[in-house]
């Protein structure tokens, strides 16, 4: 077993109207890596470079301790992208004997069953009777069932419902009590990953802002309401962006326990991933 399931070096990917990076990015191995940002952040291409589907323009990627276009290490990877579906006139038992094809003995026909019946999908209806939840429990079963030793999930809990979300988180974190096993997932939905997450990747215009572990950064960061006399008493860099109001000012602010200490008559709340990525938005739209 090697340290990391993954990492980016130096990593860039250069389109007409998008500069992806450079970005350095490691998943260690046994943890579950969030990927946030916003839309058009660049979060897709980055895993779809790690995955091997596009070329880097640039920098080095290790992938399960190989390179992404090894055909045997793409075996070892579970992929779940966004409403990339299987042939809708096919049912889940013949995509089952499509998949033993495509991975031969690392392909668990059992464990494949088990999912579906977790899951509730019938075999036997095609993919066009499925609702989008039913589709993507599908491309999860298949994506588990080769027991892949790093799964890449690409908005994979987008458009369920809080309780078929439930389930899916409950199956990454089953996932990964193997400590072989790594989980990189992008979401909009932050509230997922800061309940699964160890630790949260934050891509803003192409760059990588941070990559902390989740605990850490909820911790560090802090939303803090005051006024602007208050927000001046403040070191430089402890802001990263103040909203002003009628009723004074809203901060998102680093080293929240030292604000709290410098202002202890203002309110200064833990942040969420969300105001997180508020406000750095924020800033940059100014």
């Amino acid at each position: 077993m090697t340290n990391n399931a993954a990492v980016l070096r130096s990593v860039e990917k250069r389109y007409k109207d998008f500069t992806l990076g450079p970005i350095d990015l490691t998943i260690p191995t046994g943890t579950i890596v969030g990927l946030v940002g916003e839309n058009g952040a660049g979060k897709t291409t980055t895993l779809k470079l790690l995955c091997g589907v596009n070329p880097a323009d640039a920098g080095e990627i290790t992938l399960l301790g190989s390179h992404p276009t090894d055909p045997a290490i793409r075996a070892r990877l579970g992929v779940v992208f966004e409403d990339a579906y299987f042939y809708s006139g096919l049912n889940a038992e013949q995509i089952g004997k499509s998949m033993a094809g495509i991975f031969g003995d690392r392909w668990n026909a059992g464990q494949f069953a088990d999912y579906l019946q977790r899951f509730g999908l019938d075999a036997k209806k095609k993919v066009s009777e499925y609702s989008r939840g039913m589709r993507m429990k599908l491309s999860l079963a298949t994506a588990l069932a080769h027991n892949p030793d790093l799964l890449v999930l690409d908005e994979a809990t987008a458009g369920l419902d809080p309780v078929v979300r439930s389930e899916m988180l409950d199956l990454f974190l089953e996932f990964i009590q193997d400590e072989d096993h790594s989980i990189l997932m992008s979401s909009h939905i932050t509230s997922d990953l800061e309940q699964v997450a160890d630790s949260i990747a934050y891509l803003h215009h192409g760059k990588l802002l941070f990559h902390e572990e989740k605990d850490a950064l909820l911790q560090e960061y802090g939303l803090l309401r005051c006024s602007r006399s208050q927000l001046e008493k403040l070191p430089i860099g402890t802001v990263v962006h103040t909203r002003e109001g009628t009723f004074g000012c809203e901060s998102l602010v680093k080293g929240r326990a030292e604000v709290q200490r410098l202002l202890p008559e203002a309110v200064c709340d833990p942040a969420t991933i969300d105001d997180i990525m508020r406000f750095y938005s924020g800033r940059d739209a100014q």
